[in-house]
């Protein structure tokens, strides 16, 4: 079983690619090599593939990354399933997570992060969760997503550590933390671990 996140940047024209797209690529490069395990395409769409336990937590960082725009945010669709077709380039591989990927990706409407496993009443209770999840998470400002996203990528520091590393007092930190409801967000990324581990 493999993960494919199929995603695209919302208002990428909003601000210069220079801008938001070293930042994409310091995410994607963190799960594998371009292009057999991701791609950039027509700009702003791209595509990941990543082992099925890690892409919910994948896309939390893409996300808090891009957020970190006050004018940007991304559409994506995690699809889980078989890889039929290993091909040198993640856009011509192929099989049922790139099919529900690809499909989900379209069926994104009034959400802008889907998870798509092929098992309806799982797919059910996953994006009811995320759907409460972008309650919070579509308005993180771009001050709450820069330390969301330090908090995910160092999850091993304290929030006096993160402090050199933000630049910013701990209070101000743990203020961040909880308007972003960092720690929801950690515990339905578990909750997702943990059912993906039973697929």
């Amino acid at each position: 079983m493999i993960a494919v996140i199929t995603g695209d940047i919302i208002n990428s024209r909003k601000e210069p690619a220079d801008q938001w797209l070293p930042l994409l690529k310091e995410v994607l490069a963190q799960y594998g090599k371009a292009p057999q395990h991701w791609e950039i395409f027509r700009g702003d769409s791209f595509q990941l593939l990543l082992p099925p336990e890690n892409a919910l937590f994948a896309a939390l960082q893409i996300k808090s990354g891009i957020k970190q725009f006050r004018n940007l945010d991304v559409r994506m669709a995690i699809g889980i399933g078989e890889q039929d077709h290993k091909a040198k380039k993640i856009s011509e591989s192929n099989g049922s997570a790139f099919v529900r990927s690809g499909e989900g990706f379209e069926a994104l409407k009034k959400q802008n992060l889907g998870i798509f496993t092929g098992n309806a009443e799982l797919d059910e209770i996953l994006n009811l969760l995320l759907a409460l999840a972008l309650l919070t998470m579509d308005n993180w400002s771009p001050t709450v997503a820069t330390i969301i996203k330090a908090s995910l990528e160092h999850a091993e520091k304290s929030q006096t550590e993160l402090t050199g590393i933000l630049n910013r007092s701990q209070s101000s930190i743990s203020e961040g933390l909880k308007r972003g409801g960092y720690d929801e967000v950690l515990r339905m990324e578990e909750f997702y671990r943990q059912k993906i581990r039973n697929l």
